[in-house]
């Protein structure tokens, strides 16, 4: 059973930078698609961005296109979201997520099924 561990949360004000990063165990990290996603108080969680196996195609949220990177480094199963030019509304808990099929992706959210624990992000003055 894979296990999902995000950090890197924390304040930032804005126009500022967080780098989250998550970190994988369980099973082969190489051979699944890996996400972000995050939920903001009184909202539905939200697809941020998504990433196949290899590290290919990048996929994004509008409303992110351009200020964040995610990327993956599989000889240390752990996959990252570089988050630049932060907003107050990107305050969210931002959670982890990996696709429960093997080489599989398609760059939309229901490719994902498993969740880390989240990481909390707060943009405030």
């Amino acid at each position: 059973q894979v296990q999902l561990v995000e950090s890197g949360g924390g304040l930032v004000q804005p126009g500022g930078s967080l780098r989250l990063s998550c970190a994988a165990s369980g099973r082969t990290f190489s051979m699944y698609s890996m996400g972000w996603f995050r939920q903001a108080p009184g909202k539905e969680r939200e697809f941020v961005a998504g990433i196949s196996w290899s590290g290919g195609s990048g996929v994004y949220v509008d409303s992110v296109k351009g200020r964040f990177t995610i990327s993956r480094d599989n000889a240390k199963n752990t996959v990252y979201l570089q988050m630049n030019s932060l907003k107050p509304e990107d305050t969210a808990v931002y959670y982890c997520a990996t696709s429960n099929l093997p080489y599989y992706y398609t760059g939309l959210s229901h490719d994902f099924g498993s969740w880390g624990q989240g990481t909390q992000v707060t943009v405030s003055s």
